[in-house]
């Protein structure tokens, strides 16, 4: 499970204040690119790298395919944010981010709706566990 990356506190701990402090200044209401390039600005100041709306290649049985998909934000190469402006996160959201966790082999991930009056209302970690993944799938 080595391959597997998993984001330190100290970097949770940054981008979740860099949240915050764009939060603080905009509160709820904008769409979700807004919060998103804002948040990037934050990244910028905390000399954090990441890559935005990343695609990221579909490998299905040892073949790469054609369509590939985005995320909004990899952090540091081992951290997966997806901002949102939505009025509740709900499960397709929730499944589509342990997709991309599975898929980039990242064990960790945060669903940040800033459509919330209080962003800690809105921060939503997603962890998945890859021995779950790994397993052979039962006949």
């Amino acid at each position: 499970m080595e391959d597997w990356k998993e984001a330190s506190e100290s970097l949770v701990e940054a981008v979740l204040g860099s949240a915050l402090r764009v939060h603080r200044f905009f509160g709820p209401g904008l769409l979700e690119a807004a919060y998103e390039e804002a948040l990037c600005s934050e990244l910028d100041a905390h000399h954090l790298s990441y890559e935005r709306q990343a695609t990221v290649p579909i490998v299905y049985r040892g073949k790469r395919l054609a369509r590939a998909f985005r995320v909004d934000l990899i952090v540091e190469d081992q951290l997966l944010v997806e901002p949102k402006s939505v009025r509740e996160v709900d499960e397709l959201h929730v499944a589509q981010i342990m997709t991309y966790l599975r898929l980039l082999r990242f064990r960790r991930g945060f669903i940040l709706n800033f459509n919330r009056k209080l962003l800690r209302d809105g921060i939503r970690r997603v962890s998945i566990f890859p021995s779950a993944w790994t397993r052979p799938h039962p006949r």
